[in-house]
């Protein structure tokens, strides 16, 4: 069974979080930005434009 999109860009963005991680040092403006990402695609339907957009946002094939 193949994933839907909306699970790759799921996927994709739960490892960019975990391979960018924290940075103690300065504020983190970018995980901030996939974190809320990742909320938003959690509250939409799988065919939702959101999941698109996000999709090309992030490069998810």
């Amino acid at each position: 069974m193949r994933d839907s999109l909306k699970d790759r860009v799921r996927q994709k963005l739960q490892r960019q979080l975990a391979e960018d991680g924290p940075d103690p040092e300065r504020d983190d403006t970018r995980g901030i930005s996939v974190s809320d990402d990742l909320e938003a695609l959690e509250m939409v339907p799988a065919d939702d434009p959101l999941v698109e957009e996000l999709a090309q946002r992030y490069l998810v094939f």
